[in-house]
């Protein structure tokens, strides 16, 4: 098991060289028919969502970790009961599944359960690095937060950063799903003008119906007007068709420079995981036939 390292990031080729998937544990049997297609060791990230325990979680991560990729369990604060079951959660992912890398987040209950607010709480606890975690993943949000103003989520994201780095581990910022790459260009080169170097992986929506894609930006607060739309290459008066990355992709691909810094891509399969699995497939060799052509005229 590796670490992490920026050169994973920032692919000499293909955006899609080195890519992350968002994979529920009752998702872990589509994952198992899909793997042989994913590149050995690609990070799976496992949410936390209602239904789902501690158990089919680390499960979960077995799983993952069973079919020669890197499992990196959320863990959500405020559905956290007590400092003692953040602590055998984290030992035993990092035991029976040999976890390396998580995600934390505040989660969505606006009350929290047990002693943990947010994420920096989490952090803060050391039980991370105590436990052998050597990659602590935090969100960041280029289209904004639906709470938090946009000095509040700068400071919130430097501290946290700066705080696992304290703490010897490596930060990884995930960012929510998007439909504007110019956003997102935008928001990474101001992340770079703060002194924020470390590793992003931006969150790409895999292919689904329109109306999946709509429903769940609207489920995560995430941005999704005409306009954006039609930037996404979306129409709204074709809401029962099909829609892919592409044209997010490309512009992201096309708008990336070295001051961007290490990025990557990160899906969320809401149309199945072999549907994103194979899109991925096409858009690489999409770009593998262009290569030749795109380096003649240099």
């Amino acid at each position: 098991m590796s670490l992490i390292h920026p050169s994973t990031y920032r692919s000499s080729g293909n955006i899609t060289d080195a890519y992350s998937l968002e994979v529920s544990a009752r998702d872990i049997s589509a994952l198992a028919a899909t793997a042989s297609r994913i590149p050995p060791g690609s990070t799976i990230s496992i949410p936390c969502l209602p239904g789902q325990d501690n158990d089919a979680r680390l499960a979960a991560a077995r799983a993952v970790r069973a079919l020669g990729l890197e499992p990196m369990p959320h863990l959500s604060a405020r559905r956290i009961a007590s400092l003692a079951e953040l602590d055998s959660f984290v030992k035993r992912a990092v035991a029976e599944a040999g976890v390396e890398r998580c995600f934390v987040i505040a989660g969505d209950p606006p009350t929290p359960l047990g002693p943990f607010p947010d994420s920096t709480s989490l952090i803060e606890t050391g039980v991370f690095e105590r436990a052998g975690i050597q990659v602590v993943g935090v969100g960041g949000h280029p289209e904004g937060h639906p709470v938090m103003s946009a000095t509040d989520r700068w400071n919130v994201l430097e501290r946290k950063c700066h705080g696992i780095g304290l703490r010897g581990m490596t930060p990884l910022i995930v960012t929510q799903f998007g439909f504007d790459a110019d956003i997102v260009l935008t928001w990474l080169k101001t992340l770079r003008e703060r002194g924020i170097e470390h590793p992003v992986r931006v969150g790409v929506p895999g292919p689904a119906g329109i109306a999946v894609l709509a429903r769940y930006a609207a489920l995560c607060g995430v941005s999704a007007c005409a306009s954006m739309w039609s930037k996404y290459g979306i129409s709204l008066g074709k809401l029962f068709g099909t829609a892919g990355p592409d044209v997010f992709v490309d512009r992201l691909a096309a708008g990336l420079t070295q001051a961007h810094g290490n990025v990557s891509l990160h899906f969320f399969p809401f149309g199945g995981i072999a549907q994103s699995v194979k899109w991925i497939e096409q858009y690489r060799s999409r770009a593998e036939k262009l290569r030749p052509v795109s380096a003649a005229l240099l």
